[in-house]
C-alpha cells in the first residue's frame, strides 16, 4: 500500500508579485523575533520594555530573576536571602512566603515554629 501524498503548501508560489514583496520582510522579522525569544530564554535573559522604550540602557532594564526564575524586584536580594526585617508587614512576608514554596521551602526561615504563618511578630496591615 502506497503512502499517500501530503500535499504542499504553495500559498505564496501562486500570490502576486506584490504579494511576496510584503509576505517576504514579514515573515523574515516574525523569524527574527521568534528566534531572539529563543535566544533569551535560552540565556536566561530578560529586560523591561518600559524602562527600555523611556530611554534606559540595556543594563538599566535588566530584569534580575533567581535560581527559580522568579523576579528579584529592583535593588532587591534572591530569593534565598529574605528575612523577617525585609517586609513591614506580616501580610507582605505572607505573600512572599508563599510565592517562594511556603513551607516547603522555607529556605529563609520565615516560618520558625512551621506552622505555615511568616513572620508572625510583625505587625498586620491596617
Amino acid at each position: 500500500m502506497a503512502a499517500p501524498k501530503i500535499p504542499k503548501l504553495k500559498t505564496l508560489q501562486n500570490a502576486p508579485d506584490s504579494t511576496k514583496k510584503i509576505a517576504k520582510p514579514v515573515l523574515m522579522g516574525v523569524i527574527a523575533i521568534l528566534l531572539a525569544a529563543f535566544g533569551l530564554e535560552a540565556s536566561n535573559n530578560d529586560w523591561d520594555l518600559g524602562k527600555l522604550m523611556s530611554g534606559s540602557t540595556l543594563e538599566e532594564a535588566k530584569v534580575m530573576r533567581d535560581i527559580d526564575g522568579n523576579v528579584v524586584e529592583s535593588g532587591g536580594k534572591y530569593t534565598d536571602e529574605y528575612n523577617c526585617s525585609d517586609f513591614e508587614t506580616q501580610e507582605q512576608a505572607q505573600k512572599f512566603f508563599k510565592n517562594a514554596g511556603g513551607p516547603s521551602r522555607d529556605v529563609n526561615r520565615l516560618d520558625g515554629d512551621n506552622d505555615g504563618i511568616a513572620c508572625e511578630s510583625l505587625p498586620k496591615a491596617k
